[in-house]
């Protein structure tokens, strides 16, 4: 129960309907998704570029929930990627899109906005595969716990990403800053966290459903980083965009995106 009351995490294995909630990726239907999508998607282009982007040879992504997006210019930088998620039928949804079963959300509207902005809208098709086969494994991942991973053992990670989980997976500030030090032994010394997430955000909704989210002020997310054991390298910012205000599905006032290293 203490588990359930920090992080809601037993919420979202019960009550979290992946097919309902990737309806804010069908990019022109929804205006809260394609807020999110064109910010995050524009700076993890920048962020693992070719020439003096991100690169190594491993990426974890923590909490990837039944997306893609997430990871569609780090397949271009990293040799493996690993995609985690706490609830079963997201890994499931993940799996069935990596995997080509019927049924599979289609991606390609947002692949082929990340290949023009790479300068090639055409090699959509090419980057879907590369993404296949980058993602090794889809694995478990609590990040209430001291080992988010286990039984899981896997070398130490080059990048740690995480987009707009740990927000949502933790119900206190105390559990964002346990959530942090628990991730924190998965990344190399020197590596690098990419975090995306929500200024002010208290909840979103998935069709009928209602989950709440930790709000954040820019201070605060400082703070913790900081008394986590990383420093800030970059933090960009963007107000809710305008044409989502009418939009009752979440009440966020901006979007973040930070990369930030690891102190030792």
């Amino acid at each position: 129960m203490a588990l359930q009351e920090s992080t809601g995490l037993d919420v979202y294995q019960t009550y979290f309907e992946p097919t309902t909630y990737l309806g804010y990726y069908k990019m022109g239907q929804n205006p809260v998704g394609d807020d999110v999508l064109q910010f995050s998607l524009k700076h993890y282009n920048a962020t693992f570029k070719p020439a003096g982007g991100l690169r190594g040879k491993l990426l974890i992504d923590i909490g990837s929930g039944p997306t893609i997006y997430q990871l569609l210019s780090a397949c271009e930088s990293f040799e493996e990627i690993i995609a985690t998620d706490y609830t079963d039928k997201n890994r499931l949804e993940l799996e069935k899109w990596l995997k080509k079963m019927p049924g599979a959300f289609d991606w390609s509207p947002v692949v082929k906005y990340v290949c023009e902005l790479e300068g090639d809208r055409d090699k959509w098709a090419e980057k879907e595969e590369r993404l296949r086969r980058t993602v090794r494994r889809v694995l478990k991942c609590d990040v209430g716990k001291e080992r988010p991973l286990e039984p899981a053992v896997l070398p130490l990670a080059d990048c740690l990403l995480s987009s707009l989980c740990l927000e949502s997976a933790c119900g206190t500030l105390e559990a964002f800053r346990d959530a942090l030090r628990h991730l924190r032994p998965l990344l190399r010394p020197r590596g690098h966290l990419v975090l995306t997430g929500s200024f002010d955000c208290t909840f979103y909704m998935v069709g009928d459903s209602r989950f709440t989210v930790l709000p954040l002020k820019e201070k605060v997310l400082r703070e913790v980083l900081q008394e986590s054991g990383f420093t800030i390298e970059r933090l960009e910012k963007a107000q809710r965009g305008p044409e989502t205000v009418l939009e009752k599905c979440s009440d966020y006032t901006g979007l973040f995106f930070l990369v930030a290293q690891k102190n030792d």
